[in-house]
């Protein structure tokens, strides 16, 4: 006999007050033999479907509800609400949505009361609500009257399914309470069930919980004034432990099961419920989508056959495609679907709001290019229908739509107004407390210093292609295991509790690109959240679907948007009205381009890795740059599928089609398996399959189970035989594509991303200032990647003009500039990429320079811009960005006359409307000679001053490098330029060639820090890459773990160092390297290299003026020769060995002033 049902729990969904993973609660509740079990999440139902689907799989009837937050008359409370069945589930979810839409209370959500009683209610269970209901108040408030009128108004409403709630928790058990509840619930004749508030799952796990709602609080477990909210019993207790604590009260007891009883919600998973589309003239969906097909393809037709007797040729191949699509789309039930889809890109189209040729598999429908979804030919490049939608496996279909990000929200919006608001949202997202962070969560909660615990943290050496779980990031890396092998009391603590709380739901967000459209309003299918001010289902994306609704996927794409700027750029600054084909793709400049591997923000073609790929490659058509996106991955690059297709294409390699009737499939990839298509193609032509089971065939090679697996090789090979094709030739065909299949790419989502490639590189190729100028505009406010553009634009020789209040807008400006009589092209620093510039502000500057003309000064910005727009800090960051520099090339005298100006300005504005008795009498120049003020003179910035705060404002150095400052000294060492450090120099060459010679020849290299990175290696030390600058390039150099440990101190981003190391040649990579053996300081190497210094003397008085900077000594490790000359004679001095110099930087800048650059010269030791 079951006694008793748990009708009170918080699982991890509560977010901030529960432990219990819904996972391990359908356990308990199996272990111990419930036939039901509820969950009720504080104001919420995240878990609902999981909850749902796990109690299912093991028999336990699911009860759904939540413990919800209500606002009352006079005081705020909670009530459970159970649903009884779909109308109550839908009810729930209705108050629940309101709640977060129209009524919170200090941003947390309220249920009024009054809502709760509109009116009668036979759908849903209410339950009193426990120590912390309504009727807890009255009796607290020695109301009893007024609890009682209460119970009457719940009895009213909810009649027989409303129930009192009796508990008995250490922490807030309180017997007159439970006593008044009992004499209400006689009086009032309603009845009383018992309930447990579960928290967490096993009575060890309560401390772990107080953790969690300490780290929710931003408490400290240990702090003296912290008041616990809950006690230690409030773990899942047994039947037989329920059965105990209510052994007076069995009836109470039963109520639980009777609720249980009255509780019957069926949840349909698994049905797709589409929108309504409206068609004209209420028009079948169905012949509307064929309608829109047709027209759609005569226009595409006409595109892409402009030529009358060709188009006439290709449209039966094209109108068979089509309509054996349309007859698909409508047999599986979503021309609604497509109509839906094509509805808002077209609307997005006609509205500016730039879109993507596809994206994913949907770029393989001819039904979807002509509606003008996708905008790439599906025949042209052998993209396959069934890829995208098989009839032989229904499921929905899935168009990611990229649209520019910018704009993006318009779109939503449309959506939005056309299906109803109500009908729209986006999708929750859930948070969870990841390794590195709950170890600092939990340190901070235990009051553990924030260095122990960061330390600890930074051991598990996350990627981001990889993150390690606690506990494989103790196996991975050694340091953390015997970190926590040889822990003390306090970090073994840490360790555990973190174990315990690792991957618990820690927050709620949205999804990057989901939207739900509904046929009615949402929160008939789902209760709705609100997340950073945007309507949101309360469940993930697994879950919406589970549930049936449809999910749009509006994604930003960046590079769209550049696409975008960078067309109009063209327009404003060429005149040139630029369309971007989506068919035509073989200008030869733009594969010149990709060769040379000159692609940076060039779409997907960006990383290191993938430029030495294009320059092996050398891409002549564009189906390379379909293949070159598929085959950039780890598989393809490890299996060595890259290396022969690189080999065939270049003709190193014999071309191997397998069967003639395999080359049309396999000729844009030499004959080399890249595509799932191809895997599809190739079932189909030799193994007699169809396309809907071909992708049935890709789907189980993907999966790699040996008893499908058998099956289909079965299936295959006898196919083949019918077919009239050699069972040999079957076999290794279908281990080849077995093989190939692990590595094979989806080539529609390929082909249509290779479109913007191929843009964005055209952009690039023909107008670089324009493009380049949106690409940094995209970037504004991320100084790693603004740079790395700016290095790229010095590297193709794209001058970056500086930031000057007269000249920059909010975004980068591409800007044309006479040099010598020609007209060549720059860009203009945009002032939104400086610090503290918002573009509020710069619009307002850039307003008033544009109504009343160039700013003249600082003064007269101070003057003509808003104080309330313009701050101390502001002109701080202007004045070190070098914005006034046009107006006053001294930036050390306009920041350190700022406070003077500042405080002139403030003076200038309080005077303004108090005109003295002089005024009157003053002339025009008097007057203008009272509003000026004095600056005070001050010496020009140091190089090393100027880029220093120019780094500070802008992130990175513009107008020079830190570099600069020692590149007369360092020229005189014969030190290598990083520059050289290529495959083509003659002298690396030659020192790579000797690396087998008995001496390996080692160089000196020198430059500023300007990035340090490291990884762990397999043996538990660490490998570290740094990369320095020089006035002619940048070069990455390794450092080893021992060498590392040497020298790590001397390692600081913005400091020159100097390393002597081996030349080595990556020939993965086709890259020259330095493995670093020493790293070296400027003086250092001025003491180990410098032998002699030659002077140039022509008066004795310099000669006097050099003896305190020389310092000759015989320690000294230089010998000095004089070269000394007046207009009667000269003469060559050496002095003796008692009189020796220790050269130093500081010592050698002092000697050019004094002397000159020229007229000193150095004598080096060999290294």
């Amino acid at each position: 006999m079951h006694d008793f049902v748990h009708l009170r729990i918080h699982s991890e969904f509560s977010v901030t007050e529960g432990i219990l993973r819904i996972k391990n609660l359908i356990k308990l509740a199996d272990a111990n033999q419930m036939p039901a079990l509820a969950l009720t999440d504080h104001h919420n139902m995240f878990g609902l479907v999981k909850f749902y689907k796990l109690c299912r799989e093991k028999g336990i009837k699911p009860i759904i509800g939540s413990e919800v937050n209500v606002q009352g008359k006079d005081f705020n409370y909670q009530l459970i609400l159970l649903a009884k069945n779909l109308a109550g589930y839908r009810q729930i979810c209705d108050w629940i949505s309101r709640s977060y839409v129209q009524n919170k209370i200090l941003d947390v959500p309220h249920i009024k009361e009054e809502w709760l009683q509109e009116s009668v209610q036979n759908d849903v269970v209410l339950l009193s609500g426990g120590a912390f209901g309504d009727l807890a108040e009255f009796i607290k408030q020695r109301n009893y009257a007024a609890a009682k009128a209460q119970v009457l108004r719940w009895k009213e409403i909810f009649a027989d399914d409303y129930f009192i709630e009796l508990q008995r928790t250490e922490k807030h058990y309180d017997d007159d309470f439970f006593k008044a509840c009992l004499e209400l619930a006689t009086e009032c004749s309603v009845a009383v069930v018992a309930t447990h508030p579960v928290q967490f799952a096993a009575a060890e796990d309560y401390l772990a919980h107080e953790v969690r709602v300490c780290v929710a609080d931003g408490a400290m477990l240990d702090d003296g004034n912290r008041q616990s909210k809950y006690g230690s019993d409030q773990y899942f207790k047994s039947m037989q432990e329920m059965t105990e604590l209510f052994s007076d009260l069995p009836t109470a007891l039963h109520n639980s099961v009777e609720i249980a009883k009255k509780c019957n919600l069926e949840i349909t998973l698994g049905k797709y419920f589409l929108p309504d589309f409206a068609t004209p003239e209420n028009q079948p969906l169905e012949e509307y989508l064929s309608l829109l097909s047709n027209q759609g393809l005569e226009q595409r037709m006409k595109e892409l056959f402009p030529d009358e007797n060709s188009r006439t040729e290709n449209y039966p191949t094209y109108q068979a495609r089509l309509e054996l699509e349309i007859e698909t789309i409508i047999q599986m039930g979503f021309a609604g679907y497509f109509l839906i889809v094509s509805d808002f890109i077209i609307w997005a189209k006609q509205n500016g709001v730039p879109v993507g040729p596809g994206r994913g598999s949907g770029a393989g429908s001819l039904v979807a290019f002509s509606l003008g979804i996708t905008d790439i030919d599906p025949l042209r490049y052998s993209l396959l229908f069934e890829r995208f939608l098989n009839p032989e496996r229904v499921s929905m279909p899935d168009f990611d739509i990229d649209f520019c990000q910018e704009k993006r929200e318009r779109v939503i919006h449309y959506v939005q107004d056309k299906y109803g608001a109500d009908a729209v949202a986006q999708i929750a997202t859930f948070g969870t407390m990841s390794s590195k962070a709950v170890i600092k969560d939990v340190g901070r909660v235990l009051g553990l210093p924030y260095g122990l615990c960061d330390s600890i943290s930074k051991l598990i050496e996350n990627t981001p292609a990889k993150s390690y779980g606690l506990i494989d990031a103790l196996t991975q890396f050694p340091e953390l295991k015997q970190r926590i092998d040889n822990a003390d009391d306090e970090v073994r603590r840490l360790w555990e509790m973190s174990l315990q709380l690792e991957d618990l739901t820690r927050n709620v967000g949205k999804h990057a690109a989901g939207v739900l459209i509904a046929p009615s309003k949402l929160s008939d299918f789902c209760p709705l959240y609100l997340a950073d001010g945007m309507q949101t289902s309360q469940l993930d994306k697994d879950d919406v679907e589970a549930i049936g609704l449809v999910k749009f996927d509006f994604l930003g794409l960046r590079n769209l948007t550049i696409i975008q700027e960078a067309v109009e750029n063209i327009a404003k600054l060429h005149q040139v009205d630029l369309h971007l084909s989506n068919s035509e793709f073989n200008d030869p400049k733009v594969y010149e381009l990709l060769q040379a591997g000159n692609t940076t923000a060039v779409f997907q073609l960006e990383s290191q890795g993938m430029k030495r790929l294009l320059v092996k490659l050398e891409p002549s058509r564009f189906e390379d740059i379909i293949a070159v996106l598929a085959l950039y991955r780890p598989g393809p690059l490890g299996s060595g599928m890259v290396d022969d297709f690189v080999k065939r294409k270049k003709g190193e390699a014999e071309i191997d089609y397998f069967h003639p009737d395999l080359r049309e499939s396999l000729d844009p990839t030499y004959g080399v398996i890249v595509y799932q298509e191809q895997v599809m193609q190739i079932s189909q032509i030799i193994g007699g399959y169809t396309l809907g089971g071909a992708d049935l065939l890709r789907r189980a090679m993907g999966k790699k189970k040996k008893e499908e697996m058998d099956e289909h090789r079965a299936i295959f090979t006898s196919g083949a035989a019918k077919k009239g094709y050699d069972t040999a030739l079957a076999e290794k065909l279908f281990d080849l594509m077995a093989m190939f299949a692990e590595y094979g790419f989806n080539k529609s989502h390929t082909a249509a991303y290779a479109v913007v490639s191929y843009h964005t590189a055209l952009l690039k190729a023909y107008y670089p200032a324009c493009f380049m100028a949106a690409t940094l505009s995209s970037e504004l406010d991320k100084t790693d990647k603004l740079y790395e553009f700016y290095q790229d634009c010095k590297d193709n020789n794209l001058q970056i003009l500086p930031p000057d209040i007269n000249h920059s807008f909010y975004r980068f400006t591409p800007v044309a500039i006479q040099q010598n009589g020609a007209t060549t092209y720059a860009i203009r620093y945009a002032l939104g990429a400086v610090k503290g510039l918002g573009q509020n502000v710069v619009d307002i500057m850039v307003a008033e320079r544009e109504q009343n003309g160039p700013f003249q000064s600082i003064i007269d910005f101070c003057r003509r811009v808003d104080k309330k727009v313009i701050n101390k800090r502001t002109l701080e960051n202007l004045i070190k960005a070098g914005c006034f520099d046009s107006l006053e090339a001294n930036r050390a005298k306009l920041f350190n006359n700022l406070g003077k100006i500042v405080d002139f300005i403030d003076q200038e504005r309080m005077n303004e409307n108090q005109g003295s008795l002089f005024d009157i009498f003053a002339g025009e120049e008097d007057q203008q000679a009272l509003h000026e003020v004095e600056l005070d003179d001050y010496p020009a910035f140091t190089l090393k001053e100027q880029l220093t705060l120019e780094k500070q404002a802008i992130g990175y150095y513009l107008t020079g490098s830190l570099f600069d400052e020692y590149q007369d000294v360092v020229k005189k060492l014969e030190v290598y330029p990083l520059a050289k450090f290529n495959t083509e120099d003659e002298d690396i060459q030659e020192i790579i060639n000797a690396k087998y010679a008995k001496l390996k020849p080692k160089v000196l290299i020198g430059g500023i820090i300007n990035y340090m990175g490291s990884r762990p290696t397999k043996k538990g030390g660490k490998i570290a890459f740094i990369r320095i600058e020089d006035a002619s390039g940048e070069l990455e150099f390794v450092v080893f773990n021992d060498d590392y440990e040497r020298f790590k101190h001397l390692f600081k981003i913005d400091e020159l160092i100097f390393v002597e190391g081996e030349v080595i040649y990556d020939s993965f990579r086709n890259e020259v390297k330095v493995n670093a053996n020493k790293i070296l300081l400027l003086n250092e190497v001025l003491n180990e290299k410098i032998s002699q210094l030659d002077l140039d003397l022509k008066s004795e008085a310099d000669w006097e003026k050099l003896k305190p900077i020389l310092n000759l000594n015989s320690d000294g490790g230089a010998s000095i020769r004089i070269n000394y000359s007046n207009l009667q004679a000269r003469c060559i001095l050496r002095l003796g060995e008692s009189a020796k110099f220790s050269p130093t930087f500081d010592a050698l800048e002092q000697l050019s002033a004094i002397v000159g650059k020229t007229h000193w010269r150095l004598g080096l030791n060999k290294v």
